[in-house]
């Protein structure tokens, strides 16, 4: 695999992980429905996602050839973007006005 490819495949899938949390009312995605899911159970379904994102990462580097060992910084700055990236679900979840 391209490392092009490796980058962008590894974008995608943390903008569809960041954003899932707010599109379903079901617990991490395939428990029972929730009616209101509270804000708790979706920063921890966040941050799930957030570390499976960053496995992603970690395999594909793994793949393409060494890996690099990262400090905390590099999880800092990826955390922030994670919830960056979270932001248009976040939008659609809690502040889209309804219908007049």
């Amino acid at each position: 695999m391209d490392q092009t490819v490796a980058v962008w495949l590894v974008l995608a899938v943390g903008v569809l992980a960041a954003n899932l949390p707010y599109l379903s009312e079901r617990l991490l995605l395939v428990g029972p429905r929730r009616a209101p899911k509270g804000a708790g159970w979706r920063l921890l379904e966040l941050a799930l996602m957030a570390v499976l994102t960053f496995a992603v990462g970690a395999l594909l580097e793994s793949r393409i050839g060494q890996r690099h060992a990262q400090g905390w910084e590099f999880y800092a700055a990826a955390a922030c973007l994670f919830i960056t990236l979270g932001f248009p679900g976040f939008v659609w979840r809690y502040l889209r006005r309804g219908r007049a």
